[in-house]
């Protein structure tokens, strides 16, 4: 059977990415698919499992085994189905390779190496999981006779613990295929136990791929102590493989350990974890140079240029996004459009966040002029068509940064623009397919909207923010995300306290006042002190506002009031200027009371 353009290749990148191919099918026919394996194919769906073999270069029988595996994972929307499969895919065609290479002195446990190896072939992996289990034993049995037979060799029996170690890393590359990635793990640290000494470099591969599975269960099923010990295994494969002996697999097993560092780093607070990782990756780059290894050392620089984006947006200053906008840049002269165009546009993706982020913390505009361009780069190759979502959350990347750009400058022309790329971003960002990616690119747009009716005359972009931000928290509840929930609760109180000043009556001064104090509820000064703030200041200018228009002093009081809170907190903190403001705001409702005392 000769493998297509979509053949997926039984080789691994230590960062754990993967090509993911279409299969030709839109997400709904290949959940079809998956059912169709699941519950029995016929007809039209055969045909379409059939296309899938010839498209991945395996068996009929085979492919609705992966499909079936696919199928019965949880929680994987339809947009994900490719990339599963391509995983899945992959993984087979490791598989295959392991069981293939496979070559016991054992007469029994190769017939039932050969046996188990046609079963895989044919799509059986439980039964070929069974076969390479008695293979297993039939070696072990066999080293235990060598063991008590004298007369036999000590090579014959580490020949057995040999191949009972392959056999059963075998069974846990069955498992490592469905998806069972603590299983699996177990299966490569038995096998690793039964390496004889003098067999190092057996024994540190297969240690490293019980860390790579126990990254695998890590990254896709949110399980921080996997990663953790998957960090472990990778230090304890470094020991064994010193750069001295061996320094290209050394360099990549830096480079794995920074990958699940990284992952860890990025769920948990605080840095130290991503602090190990940014150390893994430049070690890493010691051995794997431009010159020997150029597209491994700019993939390299790629995943450190993203633990260093990560680290910055947690620490004050700009140090940690300068170097990573340099790593990003690296791995640019070898990720280039020509040679590796979707890399190239991930690149450039990661490029433009890290240029975002420092113009939020830099005056003038030029690094986000900077992070519009790479942005707009990566939609030349991230197109809806080739990766719809990826695509879409470029577009909001983009939207994010040209609403940044607009706010600093005068006119409407980058605001709009702004608008226009949250809108093609919700395209694909769907409620039903992603709701929280939907939610967060509503949160957006009314933002820009917010932005765009402040400078405007009438209220038609006000209304439309307040529908926005509505809309956002259908999905960004309290229960699920209280954090998000409370940030949006505040922009949508900002929206509406300027439609309230432009419109006669309190009605909507009312309802930014209810936003505002809904948001405090969560945005609370233990939590987030310099958020709760914020919102402080919100809601003291929303009950100014609210004074200024009735009788009584009332609202007016507690205007001061809240202001004297935040003021607490801002005075050390907020530029000069900032605080000023709200000084004068203070100022002007102490003022109004007084005057209205006096009559």
């Amino acid at each position: 059977m000769t493998a297509t353009t979509c053949a997926v290749a039984a080789g691994r990148d230590a960062s754990h990415n993967t090509l993911t191919c279409n299969f030709g099918l839109t997400p709904e026919q290949l959940r079809e698919a998956t059912k169709a394996a699941v519950e029995g194919a016929t007809g039209p769906l055969m045909d379409r499992i059939e296309a899938i073999s010839r498209r991945l270069g395996i068996t009929s029988s085979a492919a609705q085994a992966l499909l079936r595996i696919v199928g019965e994972q949880p929680d994987v929307p339809d947009e994900r189905l490719a990339e599963v499969l391509t995983k899945v895919a992959a993984d087979y065609v490791r598989l295959k390779a392991q069981v293939a290479g496979l070559n016991p002195d054992n007469p029994t446990a190769k017939a039932l190496v050969a046996s188990a190896q046609a079963e895989i072939e044919a799509g059986h992996l439980d039964r070929g999981r069974e076969l390479l289990r008695q293979a297993t034993q039939a070696q072990l049995a066999a080293a235990e006779m060598a063991r008590q037979l004298r007369d036999q060799a000590q090579a014959a029996a580490d020949a057995q613990m040999l191949g009972a170690a392959r056999s059963m890393a075998a069974e846990g590359d069955v498992a490592q295929t469905e998806r069972r990635y603590l299983e699996a793990a177990e299966l490569y640290g038995q096998a690793a136990a039964y390496a004889p000494p003098g067999r190092l470099d057996e024994h540190s591969a297969l240690i490293e791929r019980q860390a790579g599975a126990l990254y695998s269960q890590g990254e896709e099923r949110g399980d921080n102590d996997a990663l953790r010990k998957s960090a472990d295994l990778y230090r304890n494969v470094l020991a064994e493989r010193p750069r001295e002996r061996v320094p290209l697999d050394w360099a990549m097993t830096q480079n794995d350990l920074g990958t699940a560092l990284h992952r860890l780093g990025e769920r948990e607070s605080g840095t130290a974890q991503l602090e190990q990782a940014v150390a893994a990756y430049t070690a890493a780059l010691q051995e794997r140079t431009r010159e020997r290894v150029p597209l491994a050392w700019a993939q390299t620089q790629m995943n450190l240029g993203t633990a260093l984006q990560r680290l910055g947006e947690r620490e004050s200053g700009t140090a940690q996004l300068e170097q990573a906008v340099a790593a990003f840049t690296a791995a640019l002269q070898e990720f280039t459009r020509e040679r590796v165009p979707l890399a190239w546009a991930t690149t450039q993706n990661n490029l433009g966040t890290a240029l975002h982020r420092l113009g939020e913390r830099e005056s003038g505009t030029g690094r986000l002029e900077q992070a519009v361009a790479a942005f707009t780069a990566a939609l030349q190759e991230r197109t809806r068509e080739r990766v719809p979502l990826d695509w879409a959350m470029t577009q909001n990347n983009l939207g994010t940064a040209l609403q940044r750009l607009g706010a600093r400058e005068s006119g409407t022309a980058q605001l709009e623009q702004a608008v226009a790329a949250f809108t093609a971003a919700l395209q694909e960002f769907t409620r039903e397919r992603v709701p929280l990616a939907w939610a967060t690119t509503q949160n957006n747009l009314g933002a820009a909207l917010r932005v765009l009716g402040e400078r405007e005359s009438g209220t038609g972009c006000l209304e439309q923010a307040v529908a926005a931000y509505t809309a956002a928290l259908e999905e960004f509840t309290r229960a699920r995300v209280p954090l998000a929930w409370a940030m949006t609760q505040n922009n949508l109180g900002v929206a509406l306290r300027v439609l309230g000043e432009r419109e006669s009556g309190t009605g909507r001064l009312e309802q930014a006042v209810a936003a505002f104090t809904a948001a405090l509820q969560e945005r609370t000064r233990e939590r987030v002190p310099l958020d709760w703030a914020m919102t402080q200041v919100n809601l003291g200018t929303a009950l100014l506002r609210l004074g200024e228009r009735e009788s009584g002093t009332g609202r007016l009081e507690q205007a001061v009031a809240v202001f004297d809170a935040s003021l607490s907190v801002i005075a050390a903190v907020w530029p000069p200027e900032w605080v000023a403001d709200v000084r004068a705001r203070r100022a002007k409702a102490q003022a109004e009371i007084r005057r209205r005392q006096k009559k």
